[in-house]
């Protein structure tokens, strides 16, 4: 079984984006990010209502690093330390060598390749640092945007789960990708 180990935190670069740590000099961003009906439009949780949310969202965030049961970075220009967005490992199986990727995003940096750009380096990372066997993404089979991008990434559809989950009065399909080691 694998055992992950994020101390001390990976910072991890691409030829435009430093992905880092998130501290709570970043919870305006992260306000901005998780209070967006438009960013938050495919996510089923529930929207940041303040700051004080903010820094409860940052502190999940280093609990699961702490304690290795996911990471999440947040995505900055090399030349900018703003958090445009962020990026990690979520629903970390290491039983079976398989760990979820997800991300959100500024809707102002939408389209600019950005995502892809960051997956590609966490594909990378996941399976040469992490030792993943296989990664996932979850996605809202309306999320056309983010299934471009898993494609774009090498990912492969690998199931639709028709109303398989029940959020905010509504019960909603979800799509699962995936993508094997080499």
């Amino acid at each position: 079984m694998l055992a992950f180990n994020f101390t001390p935190f990976p910072v991890i670069e691409t030829e435009r984006l430093v992905l880092k740590r998130i501290t709570n000099e970043d919870a305006n961003e992260v306000f901005e990010l998780r209070s967006n009906p438009e960013t938050m439009k495919y996510i089923p949780r529930p929207l940041v209502k303040n700051t004080e949310d903010a820094l409860e969202h940052i502190a999940m965030i280093d609990d699961k690093i702490e304690t290795n049961v996911g990471i999440n970075w947040g995505i900055t220009f090399k030349d900018n330390s703003k958090l445009l967005g962020i990026i990690g490992y979520y629903r970390m199986q290491p039983e079976n060598y398989r760990a979820e990727i997800g991300y959100i995003l500024l809707p102002e940096y939408h389209g600019k390749g950005i995502i892809p750009e960051a997956v590609n380096r966490l594909i990378r990372y996941g399976f040469d640092d992490l030792k993943l066997h296989s990664i996932e993404a979850v996605i809202d089979p309306e999320n056309l945007a983010s299934e471009k991008v898993l494609q774009k990434c090498g990912f492969v559809k690998e199931a639709h789960f028709k109303q398989s989950s029940f959020y905010e009065g509504r019960f909603m399909d979800k799509v699962i990708y995936s993508l094997l080691d080499k």
